[in-house]
């Protein structure tokens, strides 16, 4: 089969380049950013347009071949990649234009955050885009889409004005609240389950462009008052501010601003990130130093870009290994707070088992995200109050199984007090981790769009929705 492909089996007027496992540039392509990944498509389209994504898609169905579509390639189980398959990949779609005086930016469905982020600081414009400037803009907003923008602005997904969509039977339909507005719902939240969107419109709004952003380090013994302190900042912070608190427990490594002595000990830290003037955001800083002393604290000022790429060459960068789970939390009581710190495990780990250990994260929601009702998009869990994210990372692959192992049983000390899930975060749930991320009455409604545009479920490499034939199999 792969012999036999080539350029003329597509429309004559196909743009883009057509890559082949034998062919210069193949393995470049295939490649995503979890390392675990490495599986080999049959045939790669690198797409230029929207005419060669229809053909893309009519030649992978013609030649009943499984499909998945690559944005920025961010899918932490490496949907877009399939073995023996057809990966429509986006990433050459990667403009983005704005238009200053409508405050809109029309994105194409390859672009990375950074691309969006670049163009639209030109004029002192933004919209909530995500933490890691190397993840695809597409990925992120159909979603959902949580940054440091969110609780002023809304969530990615809030902020899409309009889709350009490649349906499953190759129709091209663009969609808002005015056409298509059942379609406008499920893209807000739903995924890719219902085509391939080649083009989004955002609203855009002015900000100054600077941030301010603080971590304060603690021993992992001593730090559960410190987590107190920073859940009541949750509560006390402006609910529209641009701030969003974040806290994190991790294994420590070698960093200038740490004490040696914690080097390789877990630690956890609280902090957060402001977007606008870095001294009005310094005033919430004297509430999270009130009870003792951390050992370490690095504040930085810098742009709102410098914000945006801060973690993409460090615990975000390619070529490594990577676990994921995650929970949303409508309460961080404190028995919660004692299993975020530790995740089930007594007495203090150190060394080896120190070393295996995931990186865990919370970052606050709330804001403009519990402004909107619950049932205008796909989106769920709006009530969350945090997000917590169990982040494994690695580069021995013999270490796989354990670190997958303890990543998941970190997870499950911390269910008793979760209220959902985000699709992003939900691994290797399948139809369970669907159920976490919508309730009964939205999976409902987006079965109903997946029966009507995507029947055979065509697009079913991403967290699916499975159309009604496939449920009652």
């Amino acid at each position: 089969m792969t012999a036999s492909i080539n350029r003329s089996l597509f429309e004559s007027n196909f743009k883009g380049v057509v890559l082949k496992q034998d062919d210069e540039g193949y393995d470049e392509a295939r490649t995503v950013w979890n390392a675990m990944i490495d599986r080999r498509p049959a045939v790669i389209t690198r797409c230029v347009n929207t005419d060669d994504v229809v053909a893309a898609l009519h030649f992978g169905r013609t030649n009943n071949l499984e499909i998945g579509v690559r944005c920025g390639g961010h899918s932490i189980l490496g949907h877009p990649v399939v073995e023996g398959g057809l990966m429509i990949d986006l990433s050459l779609m990667n403009k983005v234009q704005v238009d200053p005086n409508s405050r809109r930016a029309r994105v194409q469905g390859g672009a990375l955050l950074r691309n969006l982020d670049w163009e639209t600081q030109k004029y002192g414009l933004a919209t909530t885009a995500g933490n890691v400037s190397h993840t695809g803009v597409g990925g992120l907003a159909l979603a959902g889409g949580m940054g440091w923008l969110a609780r002023q602005f809304g969530l990615s997904c809030d902020n899409v004005v309009s889709f350009e969509l490649v349906t499953a039977d190759g129709a091209v339909l663009r969609v808002s609240e005015s056409e298509h507005p059942d379609l406008f719902w499920g893209l807000r939240g739903g995924g890719g389950n219902f085509g391939i969107v080649t083009e989004f419109e955002f609203r855009l709004h002015p900000i100054s462009g600077q941030a301010f952003t603080v971590d304060l380090f603690f021993p992992l013994d001593a730090a559960e008052a410190a987590l107190l302190r920073w859940r009541d900042l949750i509560k006390t912070a402006p609910r529209k501010a641009t701030l969003t608190a974040w806290a994190g427990t991790a294994t420590a490594s070698d960093s200038f601003f740490l004490p040696p002595e914690v080097i390789g000990q877990r630690i956890a830290s609280i902090g957060y990130v402001w977007v606008g003037d870095p001294d009005e955001g310094r005033k919430f800083l004297p509430s999270l130093r009130s009870d003792g002393s951390p050992i370490a604290e690095w504040a930085r000022e810098m742009t709102y870009v410098e914000l945006q790429r801060m973690y993409e060459s460090t615990r975000q960068r390619h070529g490594v290994r990577r676990y994921w789970k995650g929970h949303y939390l409508r309460e961080l009581s404190d028995e919660a707070i004692r299993a975020f710190l530790t995740g089930g495990m007594h007495g203090r780990v150190t060394g080896e088992g120190a070393t295996m250990m995931p990186s865990v994260d919370i970052q606050s929601y709330g804001g403009a995200i519990a402004d909107v009702a619950d049932d205008e998009t796909a989106f769920s869990h709006r009530d969350t109050l945090v997000e917590c994210v169990i982040r494994a990372s690695w580069t021995d692959d013999a270490e796989d199984m354990k670190r997958i192992d303890i990543a998941r049983r970190y997870a499950k000390s911390l269910e008793p007090f979760a209220s959902g899930g985000y699709v992003h975060t939900m691994a290797d749930e399948g139809q369970a981790g669907t159920l976490r991320a919508y309730n009964r009455d939205k999976l409902a409604r987006l079965t109903a769009l997946k029966n009507q545009y995507d029947p055979e479920n065509v697009f079913h490499l991403n967290q699916n929705i499975q159309p009604s034939s496939q449920n009652q199999a």
